[in-house]
């Protein structure tokens, strides 16, 4: 299967870098602090999730403003202990991505628009993307929208401030919810089963993670295969 696209949204949490450790060890103590059940946080998706709709689903809510800031504060302390670690592939294929330098441009190249669209706040998406050495130029976060995935809000979004044909994207995932979003906004899936196993994703097209991808790159056009 070979995918064309004009611009590229990923996910980061599960997608790009993994933290997954970190929102297990963070998340945990935060429920302890709130006085909230073992049973009560293990009937709440958390992935995929912003941290306002999880703390809504399990707290009144006068208590959620300060629950936020509380998990937000908990898991960006813990960024340097493990919680945004590289996943395969994910700095190959964003280094296979040209970038609009002078050079390129003098050229006639055109370089690929692409964006990360994540549930986390800016300081908790900044911290780990810096900490992975991620630089996008384009960053939708929690803050930027009313509704978050799997509303296909903050995809439409990225779209719009990348100046792309929602049709013309391609939406990386490891989320139900996320895919979902990118559905809904009528974009190409692509699932990573990096947190989920693959018959849980629903999308275009399902591999285990970057590294499984090729890209090649033709005036602003790219390419997307799977590696034989």
């Amino acid at each position: 299967m070979k995918i064309h696209a004009e611009a590229l949204l990923f996910d980061n949490d599960g997608t790009l870098v993994s933290s997954l450790e970190s929102v297990r060890r963070c998340w945990t103590r935060w429920a302890a602090e709130f006085g909230i059940t073992a049973e009560d946080f293990a009937r709440v998706e958390l992935h995929g999730r912003t941290a306002v709709a999880i703390a809504a689903d399990l707290l009144p809510a006068d208590v959620v403003p300060a629950a936020v800031a509380r998990i937000e504060a908990l898991e960006v302390e813990d960024v340097p202990n493990g919680g945004a670690v590289l996943l395969p592939g994910t700095k190959e294929f964003l280094d296979s991505l040209p970038s609009p330098t002078l050079e390129s441009c003098s050229r006639g190249g055109t370089p690929i628009r692409w964006a990360v669209v994540t549930s986390a706040t800016r300081r908790l998406a900044e911290a780990r993307l810096a900490h992975a050495g991620i630089l996008p130029k384009t960053l939708v976060v929690a803050e930027d929208v009313t509704r978050g995935k799997p509303d296909p809000e903050p995809y439409l979004l990225a779209a719009r401030r990348l100046g792309v044909d929602p049709a013309r994207c391609v939406v990386f995932e490891d989320a139900p919810a996320g895919l979902q979003a990118g559905r809904a906004a009528g974009m190409i899936t692509v699932a990573l089963a990096t947190t989920h196993q693959a018959h849980e994703l629903d999308a275009d097209l399902v591999v285990s993670d970057l590294s499984a991808l090729s890209v090649l790159v033709s005036d602003g056009e790219v390419e997307i295969s799977v590696r034989p």
